[in-house]
């Protein structure tokens, strides 16, 4: 008797277990479902990823050729030069902003469009009072709560968004956007804080009898002071570099984050509709046109004439990988080859 009472019980908390799963399973479904925004408007719609990689559904042969031909490259040099994969950390994924409505992940890299790339994310999330993302102040694009990182959520939804999502990110030539850096943030008298955070360090670091009045301030640092301190074994080694001259592989790991497209700055609006158009909003989300005049290979040159041969060669090792992985060429006025 007692034997058969126990096997009932079992067999009850059995199907129990067994409802609890089925349920919880069915709640998760529903949740990621809603998470890929397969129901636009009320109508079945592809996410990003499947339009990425159904073909016949778009007329974009040459572009996703052009697309294809980044992907195997990235995988391809990965395999090459990274011998041991290790696992992400929350500190690896705080550059991934998260849309879940569309079921995007991007991963912003200053000084590459990210600025407007994070506004049209606002509109997409539906975090702005603009329909316009070139409506929105910049530096309300660049408030961190109005877009989540990756980072804030749990194991299993960073695997699922890892894992269903449309990844994507913008590269930029490595000296360009370093040069852009370096005007940005050490030529304008608006950046005070940049000044005095990193620049009355490099002034006293890096330069042979600095005034007081340099050192106090730090609005006058030269680009070549600002090489000797992004090769100083000591800049690193006190602190990691800031993200606005951090190198693209440091801040997006694409060797262990598969990125389903790489744009560039180069073909930026191309590359820009091309996102746009996978998400399905191409026709209704003009990305915004930059306002500011860009770094050009010929103004990277004129910075770079000043920096001898030794801190050229030094610099390009520190950037080696991002020439490598997004198939950038050293650079024509470099010395050092």
């Amino acid at each position: 008797m007692r034997r058969s009472r126990a096997m009932v019980l079992a067999t009850c908390l059995g199907c129990l277990l067994l409802l609890l799963l089925v349920y919880s399973q069915s709640s998760l479904s529903s949740a990621e479902e809603e998470f890929l925004g397969s129901h636009w408007n009320g109508k079945q719609r592809r996410t990003p990823l499947q339009a990425l990689y159904d073909s016949n559904q778009l007329e974009l042969s040459s572009v996703q050729a052009k697309h294809q031909e980044r992907r195997e490259l990235l995988a391809s040099t990965c395999k090459t030069y990274t011998r041991k994969r290790r696992v992400l950390t929350s500190d690896d994924l705080k550059h991934l902003l998260v849309d879940d409505t569309h079921g995007l992940l991007y991963c912003y890299v200053p000084k590459v469009a990210c600025t407007n790339w994070k506004r049209v994310m606002m509109i997409l999330t539906g975090q702005s009072k603009y329909k316009d993302p070139a409506q929105i102040p910049a530096n309300e694009a660049h408030i961190s709560t109005n877009l989540r990182s990756l980072s804030e959520f749990t194991t299993s939804e960073i695997n699922y968004r890892l894992r269903n999502y449309l990844k994507f990110i913008f590269v930029r030539e490595p000296f360009e956007r370093l040069v852009s850096a370096y005007r940005n943030k050490f030529t304008r008298t608006y950046n005070t804080a940049f000044h005095k955070r990193y620049g009355t360090k490099i002034v006293e670091r890096h330069r042979t009898n600095p005034s007081l009045e340099a050192l106090e301030r730090g609005d006058d640092v030269t680009f070549e002071e600002f090489v000797y301190y992004l090769v100083d074994p000591m800049t690193q080694r006190e602190e990691p570099f800031n993200e606005h001259w951090e190198r693209v592989h440091s801040l997006c790991h694409p060797c262990i984050v598969h990125y389903d497209v790489v744009g560039k700055y180069e073909t930026l609006e191309e590359d820009a509709q091309y996102v746009l158009q996978l998400i399905g909003v191409g026709d209704s989300i003009k990305f915004p046109s930059s306002k500011s005049p860009r770094t050009t290979g010929g103004m990277a040159a004129e910075f770079f004439k000043d920096v001898n041969r030794f801190y050229q060669r030094r610099l390009f090792n520190l950037y080696k990988m991002d020439f490598l992985l997004f198939n950038y060429s050293i650079p024509n006025y470099l010395q050092i080859r």
